[in-house]
């Protein structure tokens, strides 16, 4: 049976007064406890606290979202709006937060949809609400418990708002159709970047999914690697995709992105979700894949590994340079230095490197200028963002607290140079095309330095090689 949020009703039976009543008695109660992360209402309690300095005397309303269609009456899962949920820790699709001037500050309310128990006609026949269908499912009072905040069914939005006498809200997220959400509002672009803004800075309960993201995927790769063999015999990209994504699901929500898998020539390709080619012997693997925790904070992660246990020459010559790269952009991240620091520090070192095979037709200066440019044919994104519940975190902020702020205290971002050589680009020797390399690690801003999360993973040559020539040799494909 597959899920669905299909308003068909059930003709024959919900029509039959016997069989309804039959049906909606006779149920004990279930567990209704939402269990919730340690410290969770407290860090949104402050991060409302925050809003509401931010914006006073503003009334505020940010939507959770509802499920997007897949096709027909089936629905992908739904994961609420980053911008709710940094607010409330409330998952439920629908859900609205109403944040109302009061004194210096503001009264902050939950309103949630209110499910369908035992008793009520429509047990049998709402299949999106009622626990029949879906299961245990905590309503208002219990989510004011677990989460510390006022919470109301979500029929009763429209009557406090009409009771705001007439004040605009200021709307975030993602509003649904206005017979869910009780009201008709736009987004308003300036409150999504005030919460962006705030939310640069990582409080220590946040940190903390963080770091378990980050561990949870570090052990995700290690169990990519273990699939190579199989991986090698005919799995494919694929395989070691399905692999990672579903250690994801086990120890979290699942990937916090599309897992990218690329082998041989599609390392080269940036966005290599396709993940429909083989895995062959003497190829390079780029991995970049991240863990979302089940409170929806992900990491995002990079590694380059040869197939084999070893790297070509060319490979290695490749990979190193990535590594110098990265080293130097790790190096310039900390408080006080500029958010680019860590970019430039990398592109510099891989524009010299490049000029050094002789790949460059232009000197190092004249292609590390505004006009020139020339390495970034085979690095055209840039080194690095920040990380959070979104994987490219906090992208509504404006260039003057993201690109153009200095970095501080309680900022999680990735360092991410690479090298893409595509099979197809004739500006290259043979030798190098089809080779791509990127290392991406995330990085704690400290107040003395930094903090890489991820250092649990090589990103050396030597290092890597004893790390999938361990883990190869412990898979039962190997072991066959």
């Amino acid at each position: 049976m597959s899920t669905s949020r299909s308003s068909e009703p059930l003709v024959v039976l919900s029509e039959n007064p016997d069989f309804v009543a039959r049906m909606v008695e006779g149920w004990a109660t279930p567990d209704r406890t939402v269990k919730v992360s340690p410290g969770l209402p407290e860090s949104m309690a402050r991060h409302r606290a925050l809003l509401s300095d931010a914006l006073p005397g503003q009334v505020l309303m940010i939507h959770a979202g509802q499920p997007l269609v897949r096709n027909d009456d089936n629905f992908y899962a739904f994961r609420p709006d980053s911008n709710f949920f940094w607010l409330t820790g409330c998952p439920p699709e629908f859900s609205v937060l109403l944040m109302a001037p009061s004194g210096s500050g503001h009264d902050s309310t939950l309103f949630v949809p209110a499910p369908v128990y035992p008793g009520s006609a429509d047990f049998i026949g709402d299949r999106n609400y009622s626990e029949f269908w879906v299961g245990s499912a905590p309503g208002a009072s219990e989510w004011s418990a677990a989460l510390g905040i006022d919470a109301r069914p979500l029929s009763e939005l429209s009557s406090v708002l009409n009771g705001l006498s007439g004040a605009k809200p200021l709307v975030a997220g993602r509003p649904v159709d206005p017979d869910h959400r009780g009201a008709e509002a736009p987004v308003s672009a300036d409150l999504a970047c005030v919460i962006s803004e705030l939310r640069l800075i990582k409080d220590e309960w946040e940190i903390t999914q963080l770091r378990l993201a980050v561990d949870t995927t570090v052990s995700g790769f290690a169990a990519v690697a273990a699939e190579l063999p199989t991986a090698i015999r005919g799995g494919g990209e694929r395989w070691l995709q399905g692999t990672f994504d579903r250690h994801a699901r086990t120890y979290g929500n699942g990937p916090g992105y599309a897992t990218i898998v690329g082998g041989g020539g599609h390392g080269a390709v940036l966005h290599w979700t396709r993940t429909d080619g083989p895995i062959n012997e003497g190829d390079l693997v780029l991995l970049d894949a991240g863990v979302e925790t089940t409170t929806f904070y992900t990491s995002d992660v990079t590694r380059t590994f040869p197939v084999s246990g070893s790297f070509s020459p060319e490979q290695r010559m490749t990979h190193d340079l990535v590594q110098a790269a990265h080293e130097a952009g790790l190096a310039a991240v900390g408080p006080g230095r500029p958010f680019t620091d860590f970019h430039y520090a990398a592109m510099e070192v891989v524009a010299q490197g490049l000029h050094d095979w002789g790949v460059l037709p232009v000197s190092v200066d004249e292609a590390l200028s505004d006009a020139g440019q020339h390495h970034r044919r085979y690095l055209v994104c840039g080194i690095g963002h920040h990380v959070g519940l979104d994987v490219h975190d906090c992208s509504k902020a404006e260039h003057d607290h993201y690109h153009g702020a200095a970095m501080r205290e309680g900022m999680v971002l990735t360092v991410e140079p690479g090298l893409y050589f595509h099979s197809n680009d004739l500006s290259l020797p043979p030798e190098l095309r089809g080779i791509g390399a990127r290392i991406e690690d995330d990085v704690l801003v400290t107040a003395s330095g930094s903090e890489n999360l991820s250092e649990a993973l090589p990103r050396d040559v030597a290092g890597l090689e004893r790390w999938v020539t361990e883990a190869t040799s412990q898979s039962p494909e190997r072991a066959s």
